[in-house]
């Protein structure tokens, strides 16, 4: 009983500004978990601002005890949700409300009570970046846009509501400015943007299908666009006459580069060698973004839009 006080009182005598500096090296696990429970001025130190700029959940699977799948509907029952949201609980008790980025792991599942949640203990989000899958409702996106007015960017690799969901965004969050999407971006993506977000700085469509119409869209209406990444993208011609039909290609032509180029930043990948882009035309038009490694989801050639 003796040497465990003496412990106690060994670990609560540690030079606090050291254990922080200490901490920053461990991920949210390490702190959520372990070091947290040590003692009371371990914890004190796991609460300090400066680790919790970044709550960063894609590395869960780094703790032994810990597990997700890396397939498509990981953790999507009941008792997988369960531990999101204890793992959800703990890190932003511990955040104190001073998370500015959120980074949900690739393969989890989150339902809108994880989401209204996090927006209720990290008010100051200005970074949210979603997993592959989700059931999100338009009601659960209002939830925490209400809450999260600070917003400036989004990741969603699929979003099935886009008119709704850039509605709240321009309802909300009027410091909004960077979108990046993994879904088919098409006439009603393009519109949504053009009507709820029309100042739009940053859009990264890497790796999606574009159609030609919605591209053309956004470089002629979004006045406030600076930098756009169609990198690894295929693109899609409807042509209507007697019976429709689509074309599907990679090479830009020249209206689209002479529009992109008045932009500060234009990103494209034209080159025949690049894997990416072949892997997209063997899907012959149909680009399957959910077989990607994560890493796809975290490369973006936009340096604000990785992570």
């Amino acid at each position: 009983m003796t040497n465990n006080s003496s412990s106690a009182r060994g670990w609560n005598n540690m030079d606090y500004d050291i254990l922080v500096k200490i901490f920053m090296a461990l991920n949210v696990m390490d702190l959520i978990s372990g070091v947290s429970q040590v003692c009371s001025l371990w914890r004190s130190a796991c609460c300090d601002p400066a680790l919790w700029k970044k709550l960063d959940l894609s590395n869960l699977n780094s703790n032994s005890s810990l597990y997700i799948p890396q397939e498509p509907y990981a953790w999507s029952d009941d008792q997988s949700s369960k531990n999101l949201m204890k793992i959800l609980k703990t890190g932003l008790n511990l955040s104190q409300g001073n998370v500015n980025c959120l980074i949900f792991h690739f393969y989890v599942f989150i339902e809108n009570e994880h989401l209204i949640y996090a927006a209720e203990r990290s008010r100051d989000l200005k970074r949210l970046i979603l997993p592959a899958w989700n059931q999100l409702s338009v009601r659960g996106f209002r939830e925490a846009f209400k809450i999260w007015e600070g917003l400036e960017s989004l990741t969603v690799p699929c979003l099935f509501s886009p008119m709704e969901i850039m509605q709240l965004i321009g309802t909300y969050c009027k410091n909004f400015s960077e979108l990046k999407i993994m879904c088919p971006f098409d006439q009603d993506f393009a519109n949504a943007l053009i009507k709820y977000l029309p100042k739009l700085k940053v859009l990264s469509l890497r790796c999606t299908m574009v159609y030609k119409d919605a591209l053309i869209r956004i470089l002629d209406n979004l006045k406030h666009l600076e930098v756009l990444n169609i990198s690894h993208c295929l693109f899609v011609l409807v042509q209507d006459s007697v019976v429709t039909s689509i074309m599907v290609y990679r090479q830009l032509d020249r209206k689209i580069i002479e529009k992109g180029s008045q932009l500060r930043e234009f990103l494209t990948c034209q080159t025949g060698s690049c894997s990416t882009c072949q892997r997209a035309a063997a899907d012959e038009g149909i680009l399957k973004w959910y077989e990607y490694e994560e890493a796809r989801w975290r490369e973006d050639e936009i340096s604000s839009l990785a992570h």
